[in-house]
């Protein structure tokens, strides 16, 4: 670990979740001076936070709040010179039913950290957005200039997120980037998602792996190779003002997908279609497979860590008793 802390401070909002504190953790490492905004409970936990090295921990300044109160997130971004914000609700099907917290979170928590950013004058925005606001492609790779298609509130509330950040950088000149990733996966991940659903219902030696549709396609990316990429971008002055997709460029079925997971895992399990995880017709995403070219030229950035590395570190880290037992095999996790 670098023993010297930048000066200048960043912000990461859902610093509780998956790829957030993965972020806090690298960004640590490289000597930022992090402040951790994680989402206010009662019981005072701190997400995946609260997993993570203990002399690392310290190193951080943790902000309990809510992106959907203004008051707080103007209190959080108070000293820091850039944010990566993160913070949002990402289940598609929870989307389904209910919209309405989507759209408080995801839309309102993200023109509140633009107001507050554009108000205290910080230097970076980061914005997370999500390979799902393109939806089913219309043409592979896809690249930026892919139009945005709304196939699930979720999505919905992504894009609207996105445009409120172009607005910002266009009505205000706020130095904002829009970072896109593509599948992302590893360690820490909900089991809402593919990999960790499939990986849990192996390691617990189920004889049938429920899932919906085997056909969809999409591009993955390990978690590390993720945060990199959000690291590189910040880094570049260049990106100003731009969307960049963080994408492998390569795509694979779910079907293949878990037979590959159930090959490394040793589980012989059958898959089998379980209804209730299908979802509407025209509101699943066929394929997804992103183009990395401009990443690739602004920052140098290109993944490192193939599908299958990927796949075995995330299924070692499952492995361990304590982080499976963390899941729920035997429920569908919307």
């Amino acid at each position: 670990m670098n023993g010297k802390r930048s000066q200048k401070k960043v912000l990461v909002t859902g610093a509780d979740g998956f790829i957030g504190s993965h972020l806090v953790e690298d960004l640590v490492a490289q000597g930022f001076n992090v402040k951790a905004f994680v989402y206010y409970n009662s019981f005072n936990t701190w997400g995946w936070l609260d997993s993570i090295p203990k002399d690392i921990l310290e190193e951080i300044d943790v902000f309990a709040g809510d992106v959907r109160d203004p008051n707080g997130v103007k209190e959080a971004l108070k000293g820091c010179d850039m944010v990566f914000h993160l913070a949002a609700l990402i289940g598609i099907p929870f989307s389904y039913h209910s919209p309405d917290s989507y759209v408080d979170t995801n839309v309102k928590g993200t023109l509140n950290i633009l107001q507050s950013a554009r108000d205290s004058g910080t230097k970076r925005i980061l914005v997370t957005s999500t390979s799902e606001v393109y939806g089913t492609a219309q043409y592979v790779p896809i690249d930026e200039q892919h139009p945005r298609q709304a196939q699930s509130p979720y999505s919905a509330t992504k894009i609207a997120a996105d445009s409120l950040a172009e607005s910002f950088y266009r009505s205000f000149d706020l130095p904002v980037t829009i970072v896109r990733p593509f599948n992302t996966f590893g360690p820490r991940q909900s089991a809402r998602a593919i990999i960790p659903t499939v990986i849990t219902q192996a390691l617990t030696g189920k004889k049938e792996i429920k899932l919906g549709d085997l056909r969809p396609s999409r591009d993955l990316n390990y978690v590390q190779d993720v945060c990199q990429a959000f690291i590189q971008i910040a880094k570049c002055e260049e990106t100003r003002g731009m969307d960049l997709n963080i994408a492998r460029g390569e795509d694979i079925t779910v079907g293949d997908l878990a037979q590959e997971v159930i090959r490394l895992t040793g589980s012989g399990a059958k898959i089998v279609c379980d209804q209730q995880r299908l979802r509407p017709e025209r509101s699943e995403v066929m394929r997804l497979c992103g183009d990395n070219k401009k990443i690739k030229e602004l920052t140098g950035w290109s993944p490192s860590t193939s599908l299958q590395e990927g796949l075995k570190q995330t299924i070692e880290w499952f492995s361990v008793k304590d982080n499976l037992d963390l899941y729920k095999a035997d429920i569908y996790n919307v």
